[in-house]
């Protein structure tokens, strides 16, 4: 069974380090908040002092962190976890960044002898919790196979989709497909209350035709309820969304589509809507059309 070093123990890190900690996986973990570190603790992990210290003695050190500048400083930083491993440690980020610096991070880590994956995820909040989250990987299929029991114990899906960087950009794609997803559900909603009808209703009566989909089922609730406590909160999304806006340049790739959502959660950000959960996109649409999205029941 493989040795754990966890380091990232935000709104996805806490609960995928419990789902390690169930399996019996040996799990040390680091963060910033020591308050989440002495929790993980009293429920069986062990505490590093650094990622140095983390990284030490494992055979696997997973980084799930907000972006690639905050994977870069944990890699390369003073006391970082590549002062730490040993040649042959499995090095998987898991966080949102974009495919250049996961090529960067492989290259550093080829450096020390250690493989790398980046194999973020998707499922959100809930998936981290209930151990469901799906894995898009780049990377070797050889290195998935020699940490399996890591990724089946936090998910049900692990798919290699190529090499180093491929994971990235599929995250990328799920990112620009959630989201536009969120937006076309908030335009959809705002016209159904203008128009007089009920958006439960509605929700209810579309949701089993074409137009249902998991994201339908998992944020029209939320809207329609105004309930916009985070699972994945705006300032995550339009992180991620920039990420893919940076890409598509590099790549010359024009995106229409994204590129307005970019600038719709600009706009959110301007009015105080950051930490809302990115089903608050459709606050945007509200504001502009003069409606509240609400069902009268």
């Amino acid at each position: 069974m493989s040795k754990v070093g966890f380091i990232g123990l935000g709104i996805m890190g806490k609960p995928m380090v419990r789902n390690l900690l169930k399996k019996g996986i040996e799990t040390t973990v680091y963060d910033i908040n020591q308050e989440a570190v002495e929790l993980l603790v009293k429920e069986g992990a062990k505490a590093g002092t650094s990622p140095k210290e983390t990284a030490q003695g494992q055979d696997v050190v997973i980084t799930m962190v907000p972006n690639g500048k905050i994977v870069a400083s944990l890699l390369k930083g003073e006391n970082g976890i590549l002062e730490g491993v040993s040649a042959g440690t499995i090095i998987a980020d898991m966080s949102s960044v974009t495919p250049v610096e996961s090529k960067q991070f492989a290259e550093w880590a080829k450096e020390k002898n250690c493989d790398f994956l980046d194999s973020p995820v998707s499922g959100g909040e809930p998936g981290a919790i209930n151990a469901t989250l799906a894995f898009m990987i780049g990377g070797e299929e050889a290195v998935v196979a020699r940490m399996r029991d890591v990724f089946d114990a936090m998910g049900t899906s692990v798919t290699v989709v190529g090499p180093n960087g491929s994971g990235s950009v599929t995250k990328l794609a799920n990112q620009i497909i959630v989201n536009l997803n969120i937006a076309a559900v908030s335009e959809a909603l705002v016209l159904a209350q203008k128009a007089g009808a009920d958006p439960k209703k509605v929700y209810e009566a579309i949701r089993g035709g074409l137009a249902g989909s998991v994201v339908l089922d998992a944020k029209a609730p939320m809207m329609y309820s105004r309930n916009f406590n985070p699972g994945g909160t705006i300032a995550i999304n339009l992180k991620d969304i920039t990420n893919v806006m940076d890409t598509a340049k590099s790549l010359e790739v024009p995106l229409v589509l994204t590129s307005e959502l970019q600038q719709i959660m600009l706009s959110l950000k301007a009015n105080g809507h950051i930490m809302d959960d990115h089903s608050g996109i459709v606050q945007f649409y509200e504001h502009i059309s003069g409606v509240e999205v609400k069902t009268a029941e």
